[in-house]
């Protein structure tokens, strides 16, 4: 009698499997799941490992004299960070713009002119147009009075001011102009130049300054011209008011770093791709290479930079030279990341085209050895590498009641997709590819602008609702939900994640329609276009519709919405798609860990 361990090393966690071994049959004892420490494939995850197997030992009572036999996985690295690559980056010459949606704004339309300081209007002896600009020692009282005053003598087509005092100015006024207030920056206003404001309706959003030919219109702007505005009318799209500035030629100015090219390498062929051309050619001329040796980026691009940041944080953790550290595989998805618009003054932002690229780092056996050496001579146990995930994966699934041989499985976790198919002889064939959940959390944090990475893992990780009253909700779904007693005043009329410990509100100014969006379109990018390239390359004939069943495995397969949408694209190619259950109590956890088990009693046979 034995008892043995399987440990699956992943992305984001490191799970166990726990046996008693006896006979050439299997009994499992207990599983356990923690935090993986390090980059998975690193000897960082010494510590992760060792705490996993202590906690599952201790579940079934034992300790660690009492375990004869580790297995751990074939693990092959996945970088955790994505890499947004920016299609176009447009070099703005001639424009300053105010766009922060205040919630006060003042008056309705749209008013042009000159900038000119309130405390200047005394100077004016021409007949042209003025927006006033107030800063913030000049009362509402007073500026209103100051305005009246004027506006018999000066045009004055609409106003900028500091102080929260659009609604106060605006009631007080004889004659209503537009009004955006709130503008932090209103010293930076250039004075004596060319702007428009724009406020709209209330519930509406501004017309003429978010788009770039109402600006040029405006502006009295030729086509080339007219080209360098588009940024600065997308950022002000959804803004109930907005301020537009020209400034003098070459007063703002932006350094343009290309995106590059990334070259895909095998023995036989090489196929270059342009990023600039999107993630759908890149995905082409990586599907276009059955084996693929190395990805490279041109040097001194963006793309460059990325992949040689891979190859230098692999470099490090591994003591291996960094043109010893090969990319096996990269997932690029199209996206928008915010970018911060040069000469803004409220920090506004547009969203540009961009390519997200997970890269994934050659499997290095030899690391892993080195990792199962150290263990065992920590321990003085036994540690061997096992298999290949997907291999192992495949194993476990089949404890799932109900399945039998064929069978394909996606492993789904934090860092990588893999597929693996075993026919009815028992063939296995298996592949692993880049991007998974971790890729998920940060599109959802690139395209909401968020800057808290953990608040875009609860995003992906949990539905959400609009809080309506202080007595109901509304969830994403359609369905309100009444409560007895009040909520808390601090989440009314917010958008809340719904998780286990209560309704937890998201501070930024985001509708929920946009959220769902951006979270539903993230995983579809990524995990629907993963689990389709994946089961295409273990299909005997490239195919999926030889594929008949399908079990879907790992920590991405507890998703809310995941296999829900991975069930939906694969019912079109008339594939059956469910989550596993591993050995009827595990759900689609646990299954590297339960094969690898297995595996190790079958070669001991």
């Amino acid at each position: 009698m034995e008892i043995i361990a399987g440990v699956d090393i992943g992305n984001a966690s490191t799970e166990v499997a726990l046996a008693r071994a006896y006979d050439g049959k299997v009994e499992f004892l207990s599983s356990n799941i923690v935090s993986t420490t390090g980059i998975k494939g690193t000897k960082q995850n010494i510590n992760g490992l060792f705490k996993s197997i202590t906690e599952a030992l201790k579940k079934a009572g034992l300790t660690v004299e009492d375990l004869n036999k580790i297995g751990i996985n074939e693990a092959a690295p996945v970088i955790g960070d994505v890499a947004m690559e920016t299609i176009t980056e447009t070099i703005i010459t001639e424009s300053t713009m105010i766009g922060h949606n205040p919630s006060t704004p003042g008056g309705v339309g749209i008013g042009v002119g000159e900038t000119i300081r309130i405390e200047k209007l005394s100077e004016i002896k021409d007949n042209k147009d003025y927006i006033v600009v107030i800063p913030p020692e000049v009362s509402f009282n007073l500026a209103a009075k100051i305005i009246n005053f004027y506006q018999s003598k000066v045009n004055i087509r609409g106003a900028i001011v500091k102080n929260d005092d659009g609604v106060l100015i605006n009631n007080r006024l004889d004659k209503k102009i537009p009004i955006v207030d709130e503008v932090e920056l209103i010293d930076k206003v250039p004075i004596g130049m060319l702007s428009a404001v724009e406020v709209a309706e209330v519930g509406g959003t501004v017309e003429v300054l978010s788009n770039p030919y109402g600006i040029a219109t405006v502006f009295n702007l030729n086509s080339d011209e007219a080209k360098q505005v588009v940024p600065i009318a997308r950022a002000l799209i959804g803004n109930r008011s907005a301020v537009v500035i020209k400034t003098p030629k070459g007063d703002v100015k932006e350094r343009r770093i290309p995106a590059g090219c990334i070259e895909v390498i095998s023995f036989k062929k090489k196929a270059k791709i342009n990023v600039d051309e999107g993630a759908e050619m890149i995905m082409s001329a990586i599907n276009s290479i059955d084996s693929i040796e190395d990805i490279k980026g041109e040097p001194g691009t963006n793309a460059g930079g990325m992949l040689e940041k891979v190859r230098q944080v692999m470099s490090n953790l591994t003591e291996q030279h960094p043109k010893a550290i090969k990319i096996q595989d990269l997932l690029a998805v199209d996206t928008f990341i915010p970018q911060k618009v040069k000469g803004g003054l409220a920090n506004e932002f547009f969203l540009e085209n961009a390519v997200g690229v997970a890269a994934m780092v050659k499997s290095d056996k030899l690391q892993m050895e080195m990792i199962a050496k150290e263990l065992s001579t920590k321990i003085g146990v036994e540690v061997k590498v096992g298999g290949v995930e997907a291999d192992m994966a495949i194993k476990g699934a089949l404890t799932t009641p109900g399945t039998n041989k064929p069978l394909a499985i996606l492993d789904m976790g934090a860092g990588s997709t893999d597929a693996s198919v075993i026919d009815k002889n028992g063939e296995i064939k298996s592949i692993h590819l880049a991007g998974a959940g971790d890729m998920v959390t940060l599109l959802i944090k690139t395209e909401l602008g968020l800057e808290d990475l953990e608040l875009a893992e609860d995003i992906k990780r949990h539905p959400l609702a609009k809080v309506e009253s202080l007595f109901h909700i509304r969830h994403e779904d359609g369905s309100v939900e009444f409560f007895e007693k009040p909520l808390k005043p601090e989440i009314f009329s917010k958008v809340v994640l719904l998780k286990k410990g209560g309704m937890i509100p998201i501070e930024e100014n985001l509708s929920l329609e946009k959220i769902i969006s951006v979270r539903r379109t993230s995983k579809e990018k990524v995990f629907v276009t993963n689990a389709i390239r994946a089961l295409r390359k273990v299909s005997p004939t490239n195919n999926l519709r030889d594929i008949e069943f399908v079990v879907m495995v790992g920590g991405s397969a507890l998703d809310f919405e995941i296999p829900q949408l991975i069930t939906d694209a694969l019912s079109h190619y008339n594939v059956v798609a469910g989550r596993a259950n591993i050995r009827g109590i595990e759900g689609p956890r646990n299954a590297v860990a339960t094969g690898l088990v297995l595996s190790m009693v079958e070669k001991d046979e």
